[in-house]
């Protein structure tokens, strides 16, 4: 009974007032302790098996905002330079090369000599000789400081006796852009009389013609495998000669094994640039899903945002827009002029087949055993349900992924920035300078106007960018002697200082012409703002508009919070 009664007054002794304080106390620390345990083991199972979401995939209002812009570009939000697949892609892609530097050309290919001069002081140059080369790439190295090179071509011959053509690959020392560029530039090399070689001159940017590679003809792939995320992602090359041809269909067999996916009708129409991606791209996911070859139509309809007339503009090519050889190469993708021509032919005799899908809710995996040779999905005209987006929504979304390193920009626009930064010799600086009718609505954008006067402008820059330096600037203002005052202290220029590269004669407005069929090409607005908005982020010191010039807020009063 004394045992009993111990224990007895030993448990009910803890819970005397006077321990109440230590018990709850207790309590609490084991309740703490357990909840740490469990967010520990929480966290260690999120760890271990969270994917971050790509922000490439969003629902489609999201995806608008993703796309714009975020450098507050050149014009107002819809009407900026949509983000590709190149914009997308770390600068670690580039880590494994090396570059040359001026110690790697031997030192004694400095200065040539020949010890029996005599006779020879009118003979051609040899540019193959490897002392011209080494000669060459010594000078290219020490005059462009601010580039890296990492690949020269062998020398070819000039347009005359004294020249030698020279190609390079290259990035700018400061670049942000995982990209390589390419130049090709003519050498006037001189002998003196006792045959030492020297250069004399160099040309401007692409002067170097012979020094050009041509490409071949694309033919059809139509048994391609898509390329996986985990494969090594290409990286564009700038300035290479570009071959956007139509991918030629060799014989009817290779066409009739083919499987093909088209798109038909829809609300995309005239829309503006990043609904018209947005929607492509799904597209093509859903091409890429069902391992089939997407029929695409080359011809597009231009917005009036993008246009001087005002009005939507058809019959544009998608070619003057983005890289279709990049496309081409990695993808199977066929054009819907040629498809039809093709199918026409051999339709009948082979006994092709085809599925016409006019329902959102027949979902990309409910087609994946269709072995008919054509999937159709045919849109109707209620806007929106007929965006070609809304394929990839609900569940979809989870699983056809829309391949954005497939599509890039323009090789074209993109060497006509890499021509005006070449000119800067890459070495400026850039500010972009939004006005138009932002500027003029005092209601939403208060301080704009005052903030972007010269006046303004001076005072501003004064500490952000050095006297004499070249300064680039992206702007919607459409008289540019309006920044005539900053030419006191800076070197100023302008998209428009650089016509040449884009009117009559010019390397682009040749090649665009063929493209469509011997008709000039009109460098419209969107073209502008895509050359506008990469010159200007190519400049070693990038000022924006809202982040730095004025306190007001990009999408107007009390937004900057919610501002991307």
């Amino acid at each position: 009974m004394l045992g009993r009664s111990s224990i007895s007054l030993s448990r009910t002794g803890s819970f005397r007032p006077e321990n109440l304080g230590q018990n709850a106390l207790a309590m609490i620390g084991n309740l703490c302790f357990t909840l740490f345990v469990l967010g520990v083991l929480i966290f260690t199972i999120i760890a271990a098996t969270y994917e971050p979401e790509d922000p490439l995939f969003h629902p489609s209002t999201k995806m608008t905002n993703f796309l714009t812009s975020n450098t507050n570009a050149t014009f107002i939000s819809d009407n900026t330079v949509v983000k590709t697949g190149e914009d997308f892609i770390g600068l670690n892609q580039t880590a494994f090369a090396t570059f040359i530097n001026v110690t790697d050309v031997e030192p004694e290919f400095a200065e040539l000599s020949i010890v029996d001069c005599k006779g020879k002081m009118d003979e051609p140059i040899d540019c193959a000789d490897q002392d011209v080369f080494h000669l060459m790439m010594k000078v290219a190295i020490e005059l462009f400081k601010d580039i890296h090179f990492y690949r020269f071509g062998k020398p070819v011959r000039g347009y005359n006796d004294s020249s030698c053509h020279m190609a390079w690959r290259f990035r700018p020392k400061e670049g942000k852009a995982a990209a390589f560029y390419k130049d090709y530039r003519s050498f006037v090399i001189s002998r003196s009389e006792n045959c030492t070689l020297s250069v004399v001159g160099i040309g401007d940017y692409h002067s170097g013609g012979n020094a050009r590679k041509k490409k071949k003809n694309q033919k059809a792939d139509f048994e391609k495998v898509p390329k996986k995320d985990t494969e090594t992602i290409a990286l564009p090359v700038v300035g290479e000669a570009v071959n956007d041809s139509l991918p030629v269909v060799e014989s009817e067999g290779s066409f009739s094994r083919g499987k093909y996916l088209i798109y038909s009708g829809g609300g995309e129409k005239c829309k503006s640039m990043d609904h018209y991606l947005w929607s492509f791209m799904c597209a093509l996911g859903e091409a890429q899903y069902l391992n089939r070859t997407l029929v695409m139509d080359l011809s597009i309809c231009l917005s009036s945002i993008y246009t001087s007339s005002g009005q939507d503009e058809e019959g544009k090519d998608f070619r003057f827009y983005f890289d279709f050889e990049h496309l081409r190469e990695s993808a199977s993708v066929l054009d819907q002029s040629q498809f039809w021509s093709d199918w026409s032919k051999w339709q009948r005799k082979d006994g092709l087949s085809l599925i016409l899908v006019d329902d959102l809710s027949i979902t990309p995996m409910k087609l994946a055993e269709t072995k008919d040779t054509l999937i159709m999905r045919k849109f109707g005209d209620v806007e929106p349900d007929n965006y070609w987006y809304r394929v990839c929504e609900g569940e979809t979304e989870s699983v056809v992924q829309r391949p954005w390193h497939l599509i890039w920009k323009s090789r074209r626009l993109m060497d006509i920035v890499s021509a005006i930064s070449s000119r800067l010799n890459w070495d400026f600086d850039s500010v972009n300078i939004v006005r138009g009718e932002k500027a003029r609505n005092r209601e939403l954008w208060p301080n704009l106007a005052t903030d972007t006067s010269p006046e303004a402008l001076l005072s501003t820059l004064r500490d952000k960018v050095e006297d004499g330096r070249n300064l680039y600037i992206a702007t919607n203002e459409p008289d540019t002697s309006f920044f005539n005052p900053l030419k006191d202290k800076y070197s100023t220029h302008f998209l428009n200082d650089y016509k040449d590269l884009w009117v009559e004669n010019s390397e682009w407005y040749t090649e665009t012409t063929k493209l469509n069929k011997g008709a000039p090409v009109d460098f419209d607005g969107y073209m502008r703002v895509s050359v506008d908005t990469e010159v200007f982020l190519r400049g070693k010191k990038q000022i924006e508009t809202f982040n730095d010039l004025t306190k007001d807020c990009k999408d107007g009063v009390n937004t900057c919070s919610s501002a991307s």
